[in-house]
């Protein structure tokens, strides 16, 4: 519960912002821009994070393609020292996920499971978040499926091209 409540607060700048890299705009915030991870700062309390938009989605219901409209679709990995957090993954997928429903991970020949609340969804622990940057680093691709509370099955794949840069240059920037 700490984990979501701490995530929540810095919800709302992550989303202004990563919007914005999304549309691979300049932001004020963007401090680098690594391939397909664009990494920002925000400052009192400091955060750091790297995120990125999905390559590719799919929206399917009743095992038909069916066009939905979704607000920002985004994986995070925030760093926020005020917090003692380092390396959480988050991921948004822009519509409320269904109630008690599960996001699957897949990065290469690893399976996660990500807990979700309302438009959240994230490893369940902080050891899980470390398993899952370690795949991230590994893999070329990450692929999230999830459904939404309408009954969509959404799939949406991650480019993992500047992970490792985006994830590295966020963490040393709120090491101080």
């Amino acid at each position: 519960m700490i984990r979501q409540t701490l995530f929540a607060l810095g919800a709302t700048t992550l989303i202004a912002a990563a919007g914005m890299a999304s549309a691979q705009d300049v932001s004020t915030n963007q401090v680098a821009n690594k391939t397909d991870w664009s990494v920002f700062v925000d400052g009192d309390p400091k955060e750091c994070w790297g995120v990125s938009a999905p390559t590719e989605t799919l929206n399917t219901r009743d095992d038909r393609i069916v066009s939905v409209r979704r607000g920002d679709i985004l994986l995070f990995v925030v760093f926020r020292p005020g917090d003692n957090v380092k390396g959480e993954v988050a991921f948004t997928g822009g519509y409320p996920f269904a109630e008690g429903s599960t996001v699957d991970v897949q990065i290469g020949d690893s399976s996660f499971e990500f807990t979700t609340s309302g438009e959240w969804a994230w490893p369940s622990t902080t050891a899980d978040d470390a398993n899952v940057v370690a795949a991230m680093k590994r893999g070329r691709n990450a692929v999230l499926v999830a459904r939404s509370s309408r009954g969509t099955r959404t799939q949406d794949t991650f480019s993992l091209l500047g992970f490792t840069a985006a994830l590295d240059e966020a963490e040393k920037r709120c090491a101080s």
